[in-house]
């Protein structure tokens, strides 16, 4: 039997055959793993071209209709998720590639929210660094979050989960989206905003909207200018919602209290990026769905939907 060969890709903290059993795969698989990006779709092209099995992590290496063209033996990918904007699926189907994802668990892009809000207001991870540097003992004044308002734009299962922790922790919650209804705020505990209402209101405002052509841009630089000079912005969704020039102006000349972000325009985030270098911005590496439960389900579900398309039944497909 011919041996296919497998590529894990974006494995960055090579985890990802420690964390599921790839032990059922090993008489028919030759597994190779990629654990820094590629930078570019010709990197992509070069690495994969003689790989007939591609795994991929949710929006890391993007899989545009160029890809799938040069790359003619690729026949099954498998994204992390159930669903991965940077796949053409019209272009995988077109050439023939089966696409699948997996499941994940719970909502853990929740608590990275969460701590970005509190390390923004009571700087834990900065006063941390501070005492190990052997510097002098406390120099920030925090603030309670308790009675402040939080602004969630996008109230589906993610923000109405961190609304949750929100009312909570003695919070208000409001929240706005372009299909929200005061009906659907009111099931989940949380008041109804128009947009500009919740802009010019809240002292925190945190962004769960999946990324589409209508989400692009959608906040943008007459959003920002509606914050209050005391307030901060989360993105823990997808860089590109936010208009980042406009965010980088604003955090610059010090027009809001500063923000948390989880996710960038362009990724990873370039070591030139003037977000490295402000003092009033708390930056992660795309943590939000990393945690060590979803990656043991993420891998587990990534070998069966191996082993189903071997079988000639494709699990999860997409597409």
């Amino acid at each position: 039997m011919t041996r296919l060969r497998c590529a894990i890709l974006d494995d960055y903290q090579n985890v990802a055959m420690q964390l599921a059993d790839w032990s059922p795969l090993a008489d028919r698989i030759d597994i190779t793993v990629f654990d820094t990006p590629f930078g570019s779709n010709d990197a992509a092209i070069a690495a994969l071209k003689d790989f007939e099995i591609v795994c991929a992590m949710r929006e890391r290496t993007a899989f545009p209709r160029a890809v799938f063209e040069a790359l003619p033996k690729l026949k099954l990918l498998i994204t992390s998720g159930m669903r991965n904007a940077a796949i053409d699926l019209e272009a995988a189907k077109a050439h023939d590639v089966v696409v699948c994802g997996t499941a994940m668990v719970g909502n853990p892009t929740a608590g990275l929210t969460i701590g970005l809000m509190l390390e923004l207001t009571r700087k834990i991870g900065f006063e941390n660094a501070r005492m190990k540097a052997g510097e002098s003992w406390q120099v920030t004044v925090g603030e309670d979050v308790e009675g402040k308002t939080m602004g969630i734009v996008g109230l589906g299962k993610l923000g109405s989960q961190v609304a949750g922790i929100a009312r909570a922790m003695g919070m208000k919650t409001i929240a706005w989206s372009s299909n929200l209804t005061p009906e659907t705020c009111e099931k989940a505990g949380v008041t109804y905003a128009s947009k500009e209402e919740l802009f010019a209101n809240a002292d925190i405002i945190t962004i769960h909207l999946v990324l589409s052509d209508r989400s692009r841009g959608l906040v943008g630089r007459d959003d920002l200018a509606r914050m209050k000079p005391t307030a901060y912005l989360i993105n823990t969704a997808r860089g590109p919602i936010v208009d980042e020039a406009a965010l980088l102006e604003v955090l610059q000349a010090r027009k809001i209290a500063g923000a948390g972000l989880d996710t960038y325009s362009h990724e990873p985030l370039p070591q030139d990026s003037p977000l490295r270098k402000l003092d009033n911005v708390v930056i992660t590496p795309h943590l939000g769905y990393v945690t060590a439960e979803n990656y043991r389900r993420i891998f587990r579900e990534t070998i069966e939907g191996i082993e189903g398309w071997l079988k000639g039944e494709p699990l999860r497909r997409l597409g």
